[in-house]
């Protein structure tokens, strides 16, 4: 056990070193933060050209000049598209994509036209620097050079200041007076004589003026009159702080001329083009801009997706090639029957609390809402004019929620992003001459959508499409129509589903036929079918997603496939790299080894809201980056371990395809197909230069179910041949690898676990059987047992999760700095994520040994919901019970019996530290569920939670209800997989069971009741009690359920006479047999235990209990320990409900992120 639990850590030290290094030299992190894009942003063109932009061979030497120029423009269009995609997704609002994009009007100044939030307080900047005293051309040309976008502003604004003017003049006088000024200006620049010839401190002045002109253009035509007075009266005050004021020889501009007189018939025509509004708006910016706007955006998913994309640019990845000549490749995403779009009334109807899913998602992105609310332009009076735009508003919340609408969205950006870069690509190739004379002209844009749908397709598996289509039931009904809309907004976009026809054979009788089925959305409303394929009997005989897989793939075309899960998103700056990562199939650095899977980074989208969120999601996050990382380098063992990774398409559909189904081995399809391809020849490499985003569960009990799939299917793994076979074709280093990587860590948890009963145990047996007399006095035994010590003190580092969180701060070390890693760990550990990891290392335990020992397991479909769901006490008792209330209680009493009749070593820090561990690990195990459960301590909840606790215990009957009426319908799910297990297994469980005798044997030896007697009678007389206890209990339900409707007032008698005997024999024994008070507590102790060891062993045996008809009493004894252990859990609940601050108290410690971000999570959870 000590070896497993040392080599896990060590491994888990390895992988956060090396991927942390590995990262690091990946050139993860450079960029980290706004200051840092900043800085490098003039950069970020010229690594834009190196990587995004082809390679065209044999260019003429007398171009190569124009090579940097260009990619410059090509940068500033797939720049303009991925704001304007921001933009398009409420992430920014209007005025931040003013001040991210770069203008359309390249190439009209002598600089590159920067994004303007680069040259934010420039211009305010160089004003003051000039008002600030006579300093000498040199120095101030110094001074504004320091910081070269300083320089690039002024010039830039000078030049578009002077474009503006021409555009405003139609009389030629006007022109030959501005001309005379620009030459002057720029006389006194080549002479050096600018401070000399003008008086810089008046500029302020001439500033206020162009920012009341520019917001008169901006304004349109209002009135032509009093606009165009407007525009002069302005233009002439300029002239007069020009050459009154600022310029010092201004007699040879006017010569004579009135400046009143000037500038009396501006062209209005231009006011309107949008070109010249497009100048203007950049050129207000330019000299209004505060010192806040360089934090733009606001937004924390806009930063983060625009600082990720400018640092990928400066990693290694291939050159994009051009999209002639890129592979072609497919997308596949699986869908059975979740979520494809709110409707109007999922979004407004309210739950028990009157919150809606629209009123959540306002509050909880509250600048986004507003975002989209100025996109449409709409300002809602109160809440029922938002039924106005409800066609607007749920695509909207879509997109904010786990839907298959927003994967769609995101996977088309593929197809955007190569439209783009086709015309780019013609474009570059025409402007360096390189187009055949003899090409057919086609419409450039026609020509790009043409080749996107070459190189690009789209089959979303909607297995029941065809069904849904047919259904009658309004959800079903909905859920067809929101995917035929989504392929007419999306024409390339492909359903496959299986279609189930009835016909005659040729025998007469009636035959099942299944097709595979591909259609296309055609027109406003319909779809079309365009392929049909008969298949040879029934596909759905495997796990449901695989199969959903397997039977669409002959539908997607290209040389390469990517698996895209429908919780699933895709960024329009990341699907621009699509060309590159390709490209890593035809790299020549893997030399024979090329890669068959290419294995590509996740952003987890769902960790932004609550603490519970944001563990799971770091947690996933280390997994899917620093974890996958070193499993590719060096470990060589990085498979496939669910999307978004892409396939080398014609490799696996010639060697099994991309997905396994066989039921119940290949729960988890998605890592045997990377064993299949490793096991055939292939590489699995992994790739952080692009990022795809996914959702997870957000929710306590959705966070488990997941947990409880993993471990089963990481357990059908470790029964599976394919796990065999690796093993033994594994060189011994590679091997070690694999195991540890994979089923080492669940096995791993299940050792730890299995370490505290051992110790517990252990202790239990040495106290009983007086051992622990000769421990006290021989010092050599007290030292031999410290080698047991340090393993549990190591077991007590993995609890808490320490190993999972040690990669997971070196990732957020490399890419955000170490002191942003150490504020994570130490907030991370203030709102109890030790409490969390430890509680998920009892759902990985439970479910892993459950299931490698009995086998039987199951498809558990996780949760898309929202955070702000309050789970009931009797949904969270019998999702828990078995897995971690029931050994929560178990090592609770061996604590409290080792800590009452143990002696040794208590005196031990290490001792001391290891218990410790061990009160943690209980006490997380039987309150995380409702510590992480919103308004769990509220009081009127708490009173609601056991109004239907007892209702569900207290429902008779079981046959025909499902588990949510009662508990006996519960409770017989709850062992049903012992009907289906093997003899071995039953063999097994109830040998373990046993363990439970020993608390029996424990303490009736020390209840002085045998009078220091260690004779085997004293314990045969505690069965006999026990036993006598039973079946009195027995026959007083025998005779109840025969006599009990006539004979009532008789049984009452019967039950006061039970009653007094019971009192009269606690006296006996306190009286007569000298049994003290805290005996009697022990005693309880002791049988407790004992009681519960009979009942897992009548599950175990139940056809034989059956037989003997003792199945009721033990049915009823079961409901009497549920029904204790559940109102020993409630009490704590209860009393900590009659003090409000903590439920204030738990509400920020669950949502703290929200705090952060000016949510006010009290009032969403209090509907206001």
């Amino acid at each position: 056990m000590v070896y497993f639990i040392d080599t896990q850590i060590w491994y888990a030290i390895f992988s956060a070193l090396y991927g942390g290094l590995n990262g690091a030299f990946s050139h993860l992190g450079e960029i980290g933060t706004l200051g840092m894009l900043r800085s490098k942003f003039e950069a970020i063109p010229r690594a834009f050209s190196k990587t995004l932009v082809p390679r065209y061979d044999s260019l003429p030497k007398r171009h190569q000049f124009q090579d940097y120029g260009l990619h410059m423009g090509e940068f500033s269009v797939m720049w303009n598209a991925i704001i304007s995609s921001l933009r398009h997704e409420d992430l920014i609002s209007n005025r931040e994509r003013n001040l991210l994009i770069v203008p359309s009007s390249v190439g009209d100044t002598s600089v590159f036209q920067w994004p303007p939030f680069l040259l934010a307080c420039k211009i305010p900047i160089a004003l003051d620097m000039a008002f600030g005293g006579n300093k000498k051309d040199e120095e101030l040309i110094k001074m504004l050079k320091k910081d070269p976008y300083t320089y690039y502003a002024i010039l830039e604004c000078y030049e578009t200041l002077l474009n503006l003017l021409y555009s405003l003049m139609a009389v030629p006088s006007d022109k030959i007076i501005v001309d005379r000024i620009r030459d002057s200006i720029d006389m006194s620049i080549r002479s050096h004589s600018v401070v000399k010839d003008f008086h810089l401190w008046k500029l302020r002045q001439l500033s206020a003026i162009f920012e009341k002109l520019l917001n008169v253009l901006l304004k349109g035509y209002v009135d032509i009159g009093t606009i165009k007075t407007q525009i002069t009266n302005l233009l002439q005050d300029i002239m007069e702080i020009m050459l009154n004021d600022i310029m010092k020889n201004s007699e040879s501009i006017v010569k004579g001329e009135n400046i009143y007189e000037l500038f009396a018939n501006p062209n209005l025509e231009s006011i309107n083009d949008e070109v010249f509004r497009q100048k203007c708006v950049r050129l207000q910016l330019l000299l209004t801009m505060k010192e806040s706007t360089i934090y733009v955006p606001t937004n924390s998913e806009a930063r983060r997706r625009i600082i990720f994309f400018a640092n990928s640019l400066f990693m290694k990845m291939p050159r994009a090639p051009d999209v002639h000549k890129m592979m072609s490749f497919s997308i596949l995403t699986p869908y059975y029957k979740e979520g494809v779009l709110f409707s109007a009334e999922d979004l407004c109807k309210e739950n028990e609390d009157g919150i809606s899913i629209l009123f959540y998602l306002r509050k909880m992105f509250p600048d986004e809402w507003n975002n989209f609310l100025e996109r449409i332009n709409f300002d809602p009076k109160n809440e029922d004019s938002l039924r106005l735009k409800m066609d607007d508003i749920c695509p909207w919340a879509s997109y904010r929620g786990q839907t298959l609408s927003r994967t769609v969205r995101g996977m088309m950006h593929y197809r955007r992003a190569l439209e783009i870069q086709c015309i780019q690509d013609k474009t570059n190739l025409e402007k360096l001459g390189r187009t055949p004379s003899s090409e057919v002209r086609w419409p450039m844009v026609d020509m790009a959508q043409a080749i996107a749908d070459i190189k690009f397709t789209y089959v979303v598996s909607c297995q029941v499409y065809g069904m849904q289509k047919l259904s009658k039931d309004p959800k079903e009904r909905a859920r067809y129509l929101n995917i035929l809309n989504l392929m007419i907004t999306y024409p390339s976009l492909r359903v496959a589903y299986i279609d189930e026809v009835e016909a005659l054979t040729t025998n007469g009788t009636i035959a099942k036929t299944y097709y595979s089925v591909l259609v296309k959305g055609v027109g406003d409303k319909y779809d079309e079918e365009i392929y049909r394929i008969k298949l040879p009997g029934n596909p759905s005989i495997g796990e449901g997603r695989a199969e959903n897989q397997n039977h669409a793939i002959i539908f997607t075309r290209g040389e390469a496939l990517q698996a895209i899960d429908m919780n699933q998103d895709n960024y329009l700056q990341e699907a621009f790299k699509m060309r590159n990562i390709l490209e890593e199939f035809r790299s020549v650095k893997y030399g024979k080894g090329k890669p068959t899977i290419l294995g590509l980074r996740e952003n987890i989208f769902t960790g932004s809201v609550s603490s519970l969120a944001w563990f799971f999601s770091n947690q996933e996050t280390g997994f899917v980056t620093i974890g996958q990382r070193v499993l590719a380098n060096p470990l060589k063992v990085r498979f496939h371990y669910g999307h978004p990774d892409i396939f080398d398409r014609l490799f696996h559909i010639t060697r099994g395809g991309i997905s396994k189904a066989s039921k119940t081995i290949n729960l988890n399809g998605d890592i045997f197909s990377g064993f299949n391809s490793i096991m055939r020849g292939g590489c699995v490499t992994h790739h952080e230069y692009m990022e795809v985003g996914k959702g997870r569960d957000v929710v306590m009990n959705h966070i488990s179910n997941f947990e409880a799939k993993v471990a089963h299917g990481n357990a059908e793994q470790t029964l599976s041949r394919d796990v065999y076979r690796l093993g033994h074709g594994f060189d011994f280093y590679r091997m070690l690898s694999f195991y540890f990587s994979t089923v080492g860590i669940y096995f791993s948890s299940m050792v730890t676990v299995l370490t505290v009963y051992v110790f517990l145990y252990g202790r239990l047996y040495i106290v009983a059987s007086g051992l622990e007399r000769s421990m006290l006095l021989d010092p050599r035994i007290e030292e031999s047992s410290k080698p047991l010590e340090n393993a549990l003190a190591l077991q007590a580092v993995f609890q808490l999760g320490l190993m999972l969180v040690l990669p997971m701060v070196m990732e957020i070390g490399v890419e955000q700095g170490f002191r942003s890693a150490l504020i994570e760990f130490v907030m991370m550990q203030l709102q109890l994520a030790s409490v969390f990891f430890t509680f998920q290392l009892g759902t990985r335990t439970h479910y892993y040994g459950r299931t490698i020992l009995h086998g039987g397991t199951k498809y558990i479909p996780g949760g898309r919901g929202f955070v702000v769901y309050h789970a009931k006490f009797a949904e969270n008792y019998r999702m828990y019970s078995r897995s971690h209330f029931v050994k929560g209680f178990e090592l609770l009493i061996l604590l409290v019996v080792y800590q009452a009749y143990g002696r040794s070593y208590h005196s031990s820090r290490l001792h001391q530290f290891v218990i410790f561990s061990i009160w943690f690990l209980v006490a997380s195990w039987l309150y995380t569920p409702f510590i992480f459960n919103p308004s769990c301590f509220d009081r009127q909840k708490v009173v609601a939670d056991w109004m239907d606790w007892r209702e569900w215990m207290g429902k008779k009957g079981g046959f025909g209800m499902s588990v949510e009426q009662g508990w006996e319908a519960w409770w017989s799910s709850e062992h049903a997989h012992f009907r289906n297990s093997s003899i071995r297994a039953l063999v097994m469980e109830i040998i373990m069971s046993l363990r439970f005798l020993i608390y029996q044997y424990a303490i009736v030896y020390y209840l002085n009741i045998g009078h220091s007697s260690r004779g085997i009678l004293v314990y045969a007389l505690s069965w006999l009690l026990m036993f006598v206890v039973l079946f009195v209990l027995k026959m007083v339900s025998i005779g109840q359920e025969r006599f009990g409707r006539d004979l009532q007032l008789a049984f009452r008698i019967v039950y006061g006479l039970i009653f007094l005997g019971l009192v009269s024999l606690v006296i006996v024994l306190l009286l007569v047999l000298k049994l003290a008070i805290s005996g009697l507590l022990a005693s309880i102790l002791g049988f407790i235990p004992a009681g519960w060891c009979i009942l897992l062993i009548a599950q175990a045996c139940c056809p034989l209990v059956k037989a003997a008809r003792m199945w009721d009493s033990i049915v009823q004894l079961g409901r009497a320990y549920d029904d204790t252990m559940g109102f020993i859990l409630y009490l704590p609940i209860g009393f900590l409900s009659l003090f409000s601050f903590v439920s204030e108290l738990q509400t920020v410690l669950l949502f703290s992120k929200a705090s952060t971000r000016g949510i006010q999570i009290s009032r969403i959870l209090a509907g206001q």
